[in-house]
């Protein structure tokens, strides 16, 4: 069976590609597929006991079976060795739940979060005061979702105390004062990066993450490129 393999971080490098197909036998499993990519890849085995893997954008163990057509990701530990990191990205139509987003990220250790949201903004001040009526957000999902795995990662990177981290961007209609986006992380102390990683966070999202919005306004209609331009206003609790 044929299944797609996707590497992030430093099992990119181990690898020395971003992503491949493989062919794995019938009834594989996560634990098989450790084997097939220490023959394949060598340099791997090494960061294999702290590895962390996904099957079709769930977390997965080694027992977990995988089927032909998955998607199966390997990365680092999203919390610089906590057995069970929070890890969290999503691309969805649902409301934006803050507290539920915060409970994603919440442990025994936790002593700060950072919750970055974007707002709908109903007007606009740019030459003349500008309406909007609704935005309309689209999405490229499946590699939407990829990309936003990326940020994570790269967030993970540059502040190794993070303790956990969630970004969620919906897409759908949206009327003024909807919240459309969330990027969030925790660690033990509010001098851990919790607000770096955050900001971070957004940013890099609007660079690569293909979401793209319609704002429509009394006067007319217009495309704007990017999840986070003009309409919407920042928010950070």
């Amino acid at each position: 069976m044929k299944v797609r393999m996707l590497y992030f971080a430093t099992f990119r490098d181990l690898a020395g590609v971003r992503e491949e197909e493989l062919l794995l036998p019938e009834e594989a499993t996560v634990a098989i597929l450790q084997e097939h990519l220490v023959k394949l890849h060598p340099a791997i085995e090494a960061g294999l006991p702290t590895a962390v893997f996904a099957i079709n954008r769930e977390f997965a163990f080694v027992d977990d079976p995988i089927v032909d057509g998955d998607e199966v990701a390997i990365f680092p530990p999203v919390s610089g060795g906590v057995e069970c990191p929070s890890i969290i990205v999503r691309i969805t139509e649902e409301p934006l739940d803050l507290n539920a987003v915060l409970d994603l990220i919440i442990h025994p250790t936790t002593g700060a979060a950072c919750v970055f949201t974007g707002v709908v903004r109903g007007l606009t001040s740019r030459d003349k005061n500008q309406e909007t009526a609704y935005l309309e957000y689209e999405a490229y999902q499946p590699m939407a979702e990829d990309k936003l795995m990326q940020v994570a990662v790269e967030m993970n990177e540059r502040w190794r105390s993070l303790e956990g981290i969630v970004i969620i961007q919906r897409i759908g209609h949206f009327t003024p004062g909807t919240a459309t986006v969330a990027v969030a992380c925790s660690a033990s102390h509010r001098d851990r990066g919790v607000f770096e990683a955050a900001r971070y966070g957004i940013d890099r999202l609007k660079e690569i993450v293909p979401v793209w919005k319609k704002e429509v306004s009394p006067d007319g209609e217009q495309w704007v490129e990017g999840p986070y331009l003009p309409g919407e206003e920042d928010r950070v609790t």
